[in-house]
């Protein structure tokens, strides 16, 4: 029986280049024209990393990064995708690899490599761990890192410790003519010049591989012919590894024996007739498609199938690493297709892809909503204070609430930008899991949002992880004028979070304007569901019966099963009301936690700004009403866990 211990626990480390790409957002513009740049991980190896943790497989990156902001970037990331940084080195002299990219026109792709003496080119043998190695069941070895003496050699020292535990070589040929010193800087997007040097240094490596993918130039520069057929016979007389020829919108065709006559062959693996939007990180996609079927035991069939719809997804969207899908998403692809020729305008898709790659998993939810503008400028005014107080009072919002959470995952606030700016630094300075914001013009019906109709402009400057949250007063039985214009508006914001990448939160509040039993809110969002609009999370009102919690929870997990769920809000009720309102989401199990707020800081807030109550005292009731919830909360989901 095999010692469990020695079994690996990784499928695949992937080594070599590990960059910061930042893509041009004007797409048809000369990168001389560009004015804006989208972040994200780049690099082959660093791209397959993620791409095979997106697709199921237990993946880990070996490359050094700097010692610097855009290192951190690239290993905080490669944790928030999964992917293990057990074998990240930080360099604690050269810089983190950067790349500057565009889409000129569909068949110029202007690239700039800025690598000069850069971290990861800085690879060595001592960086090579047997017992990491030893961990993995396949290693990817990458062209670029056999360019230099000592990335060769360590890469050389990976695939020696990686057959001799009994492991798989995987070669990604991956050619660029600049990193090996053929071009200039400005060639970066050239993919092919003829070498006898790196043909005979690359055939060396050949021998030891027991999967080579490659492009047609690739194969051609790995064997030194300048005829495909001749390329492919010349690398099976080195090496009896599977070959895997990618073909672009052809697909590809894999060659598992000798080499005939017939280029098709092989295994024929048809492309997907789909817009070729950017072809930059599509190679990428398509080796971490092949590898999650070919490591996962699927037939070289169904592996160039994966590895195909896997390259179409990247072609069709803009960026490398973030475009490339999740298994769920791509399962979902390959059963419905698409009738989108452009993938990244498929709604269905890109809600799948948007859902399965979001930053963090959030299971629960407990709150202090501390956005309200109106109720504490109408505190400040009732006992004479200034309303400049508000700001601080914010702040000491903050406060309580970090006292209670402690550090502990689960915890949120809401805060506002108009009173709420220097609560949001303080916010930051507490190890918070969440942060929601509104953009509503407060009290509006018909909504209309704060400080600009252009709200796109507005979400762009925001950090990522803060989760936009609207309050409509919104109602099934409002005029249907009304309820268009309502309707018009949040699929407006809806757009616009998912341009921007931000998350949505949409609050409903019906109570206020009409008749709230147990089908008006399955009545509300029902009517939202049919015009596209899928946000992250819904706030809403308690309600009088678990009947009516069934319907909602129909009504979510019937339209969006990717949604996170509901959040209750308060209403200035008392916490005792409020108690009762958590018990009775006890069989709904889509209600996630609450987002209250008045329920918590109205007394602190009205005794502070009359100078009643100091800001020690103010912050300590606060915690004290904030704790109470949070453990009603929390009794309530024990209950229903029982």
């Amino acid at each position: 029986m095999t010692d469990p211990k020695n079994q690996p626990t990784l499928d695949v480390i992937t080594i070599g280049r590990a960059s910061v790409d930042l893509y041009g957002q004007q797409t048809g513009s000369r990168l001389e024209d560009v004015a804006s740049f989208a972040k994200s991980v780049g690099g082959c190896p660093a791209n397959i990393a993620i791409g095979t943790a997106r697709l199921g497989l237990r993946s880990a990156l070996l490359t050094r990064v700097g010692d610097e902001h855009m290192g951190r970037y690239i290993r905080e990331q490669m944790l928030r995708e999964g992917v293990s940084d057990k074998g990240l080195v930080t360099d604690k002299e050269r810089l983190t690899a950067l790349v500057l990219l565009s889409v000129e026109n569909d068949k110029t792709f202007p690239l700039i490599f800025y690598r000069e003496n850069c971290a990861d080119m800085a690879l060595s043998e001592a960086d090579i761990d047997p017992g990491f190695i030893r961990s993995a069941r396949a290693i990817v070895v990458t062209g670029t890192h056999f360019s230099r003496p000592n990335t060769d050699a360590a890469q050389r020292k990976a695939m020696r410790l990686i057959k001799e535990s009994g492991g798989k070589v995987v070669f990604d040929i991956d050619y660029r003519p600049n990193l090996w010193g053929l071009a200039g800087h400005a060639a970066g997007e050239s993919r092919y010049i003829a070498s006898d040097k790196v043909s005979n240094h690359i055939k060396g490596v050949l021998g030891d591989c027991d999967l080579i993918v490659g492009t047609e130039e690739e194969v051609m520069i790995a064997s030194g012919e300048s005829e495909l057929l001749a390329a492919l016979k010349t690398i099976r007389s080195l090496s009896k590894a599977t070959i895997v020829l990618k073909r672009g919108p052809m697909g590809c065709i894999v060659y598992d024996g000798p080499i005939t006559d017939d280029l098709e062959a092989g295994i024929v693996g048809k492309g997907f007739p789909i817009e070729v939007y950017n072809v930059l990180g599509a190679g990428d996609a398509f080796m971490s498609g092949f590898l999650r079927g070919w490591l996962g035991g699927e037939s070289l069939a169904t592996a160039a199938t994966w590895a195909n719809a896997c390259g179409a997804f990247a072609v069709s969207r803009l960026l490398c690493s973030p475009e490339i899908p999740t298994f769920e998403e791509l399962q979902f692809f390959l059963r419905n297709g698409s009738k989108e020729h452009a993938l990244r305008k498929d709604e269905a898709i890109n809600h799948v892809h948007w859902a399965t790659t979001r930053r963090r998993e959030i299971p629960s939810m407990m709150a202090l909503a501390c956005d309200h503008r109106i109720q504490l400028e109408d505190i400040a005014t009732r006992v004479g204070a200034d309303p400049a107080r508000i700001r601080d009072f914010k702040v000491l919002a903050v406060k309580a609430a970090a006292k209670v959470a402690d550090g502990r995952d689960g915890y949120g606030m809401l805060i506002d930008e108009k009173y709420g700016r220097d609560a949001m630094f303080e916010f930051a300075r507490h190890p918070f899991g969440w942060m929601g914001r509104p953009v509503e013009l407060p009290g509006s019906r018909p909504l209309r949002f704060e400080f600009s109709q252009d709200i796109g402009s507005q979400l762009v400057e925001w950090p990522l992880d803060h989760t936009i949250k609207c309050l409509c007063f919104y109602h099934p039985d409002d005029p249907a004028e009304l309820k268009a214009e309502q309707q018009q508006k949040l699929r407006t914001l809806f757009e616009a979070a998912r341009k921007v990448g931000r998350e949505l939160l949409i609050e409903i509040i019906a109570g206020k304007h009409g008749k709230l039993d147990e089908n008006t809110i399955p009545r509300a969002l029902e009517e939202l569901y049919a015009l596209g609009i899928k946000p992250d999370w819904w706030k809403l009102e308690p309600q009088a019966s678990a009947a009516a919690w069934k319907k909602i929870e129909a009504i979510i997990t019937g339209n969006d099963p990717y949604c996170r769920g509901v959040v209750l809000l308060g209403l200035e009720a008392p916490l005792a009301d409020l108690e009762v309102a958590f018990a009775a989401t006890a069989d709904a199990p889509v209600v996630k936690g609450f987002a209250v707020g008045r329920s918590i800081f109205a007394h602190a807030a009205e005794e502070w700004m009359a100078g009643r109550m100091n800001d020690q005292a103010a912050v300590d009731d606060m915690a004290q009403r904030f704790e109470q919830l949070t453990k009603a909360w929390l009794a309530a989901r024990d209950r229903r866990a029982a």
